[in-house]
């Protein structure tokens, strides 16, 4: 089952002034998969922020269809909306409301009976519990972003979407929400995660998409997506100094660095290290140390948004 499935969906902008008329979202197709992590990635004015702004029923689409849990947005708008929860990149809260009371409006706004409230449960799944009746505004950054999490859960919808989570936030408080994503999806919650941090998508993520100029230019499992990587490197520290580089190595197009020291650039799709190696031990050369530059999401990101 999809948590979400996107189909053919287009946002145009119309003309106005002396601004052009701008395509937005050209055609995309998604399917996030039911207690899935899923990474939506692309550079600035991509896209990603139309995209979630539909799911929210903030921006009307141009065409195309959208389901969020079975529900066409546009035939039960009501239903798609509670079962989703999103966490925008802004904060938006009266800074003058303990935790406590934030919470409590918005499940009274989502029509929660007060029963059926779990704002106790809430903070402390994001550690606020200690200050539940202290004022938001006294609440740290990483705090107020935990906060935020715990906002869009009132209603307990099984989708929450994390729009640029850890914007602003330094590494230690980054890590604490990680590990709250973390145990979130454990729970059995869908998690759609925008992030401008490599790093994040590459470390939550079970699948990435990437999206350019308001196209799908990648939409695969991370593991898939990072094999896309066309260079990768291999350095070796030989036991001896090389007066020159042996002939026989010179098809994998080494970079000599200091001595002892041989660099290969490669493609995995035209050879693998297992072959650098063999041919440098059939020199007869030791090799006493070896490192290689890992793939990275970082490099197959710049490699599909470039244009």
């Amino acid at each position: 089952m999809n948590a979400i499935e996107i189909t053919n969906l287009s946002k145009t902008y119309a003309a106005s002034g002396k601004s052009p008329e701008k395509h937005a979202l050209d055609h995309v197709s998604l399917t996030i998969p039911q207690g899935s992590i899923y990474g939506l990635l692309g550079p600035n004015g991509a896209g990603k922020s139309t995209i979630i702004n539909i799911l929210a029923g903030l921006v009307l689409k141009t065409s195309g269809s959208v389901k969020i849990w079975k529900t066409d947005i546009d035939e039960n708008p009501r239903q798609t909306r509670s079962n989703i929860g999103i966490v925008p990149q802004e904060l938006n809260f009266d800074p003058f409301f303990s935790p406590r009371r934030l919470l409590d409006l918005q499940a009274g706004l989502y029509g929660v009976p007060k029963s059926e409230r779990r704002t106790e449960e809430l903070l402390k799944l994001v550690g606020l519990l200690d200050k539940a009746d202290a004022y938001a505004r006294s609440l740290s950054g990483g705090m107020r972003r935990r906060l935020m999490v715990a906002k869009a859960m009132v209603h307990t919808p099984p989708i929450l979407v994390l729009d640029e989570p850890t914007a602003g936030v330094d590494v230690e408080l980054r890590n604490q929400l990680w590990e709250s994503v973390k145990i979130l999806n454990k729970q059995g919650l869908t998690i759609l995660l925008t992030t401008h941090y490599l790093q994040e998508a590459e470390e939550l993520c079970d699948r990435i998409a990437i999206i350019n100029h308001g196209k799908v230019v990648a939409d695969e499992d991370k593991e898939t997506l990072l094999s896309r990587v066309e260079a990768k490197e291999i350095t070796l520290r030989l036991d001896r100094d090389l007066a020159s580089i042996p002939e026989s190595l010179l098809r994998f197009s080494p970079q000599k660095e200091g001595k002892r020291t041989l660099a290969f650039r490669y493609s995995p799709k035209e050879t693998n290290a297992g072959e650098i190696i063999t041919a440098t031990q059939q020199e007869g050369l030791g090799i006493v140390d070896l490192s290689t530059d890992d793939r990275d999401l970082e490099d197959v990101f710049l490699q599909l948004t470039k244009s």
